[in-house]
């Protein structure tokens, strides 16, 4: 499996953890920028499955609605592995989605743009272990495991909503090369 920006070593644990306060939780799919893997300087907005938190980064895994069951061996030969999740708020069109297993991302919680909801208890348990095969130190919190400084979702103070802010656009591909020429030109002409 090779390496790109977003890549995420497995530290922290995932616990299932959501809750309807504007701000991105474990067990909650959620929309952020993800780089392509053949250029990183490029990507798109995508639904992100948060796994876990750790000191203001969010543990991923990226969906699609694309259905990869009629390639699933095309794809294992680039080394990629999905499985279905189901349908759910996340998406307007509640098509049936699968979420990547071989790729963690880390994710700033300030780049998370808004909520989606809530995926099952049973499925996000599910897709834990499956993603497990993929990075064997990611296991799942459980109350036994859980150290007295780190509570339990239910025994949080509630958050304070956090009044959801959309980012702006980012610029297309045209705009992006209009601005290279304009900067080039500039550094050119002080030469």
């Amino acid at each position: 499996m090779g390496q790109w920006p977003g890549d995420a070593p497995v530290s922290p644990r995932a616990e299932y953890a959501p809750e309807s306060d504007g701000r991105p939780d474990p067990g909650e799919v959620v929309w952020t920028w993800v780089a392509y893997e053949d250029d990183p300087s490029r990507g798109k907005d995508r639904p992100v499955l948060v796994l876990a938190r750790e000191r203001g980064e969010l543990l991923c895994l990226q969906l699609t609605s694309k259905d990869h069951d009629r390639d699933a061996a095309q794809e294992a030969s680039w080394g990629r592995h999905w499985t279905d999740i189901g349908s759910g708020g996340w998406d307007r069109e509640r098509r049936p989605s699968e979420v990547r297993l071989d790729k963690l991302l880390r994710v700033r919680e300030s780049d998370v743009r808004r909520e989606g909801a809530a995926l099952d208890r049973a499925v996000f348990d599910r897709v834990v272990e499956e993603a497990r095969a993929f990075h064997p130190g990611l296991a799942s919190r459980t109350a036994e495991d859980r150290s007295p400084s780190q509570p339990s979702a239910a025994q949080r103070r509630p958050r304070a909503r956090r009044p959801s802010a959309r980012r702006p656009a980012l610029p297309d591909g045209a705009e992006l090369g209009r601005r290279a020429v304009t900067l080039v030109s500039a550094l050119l002409r002080r030469r």
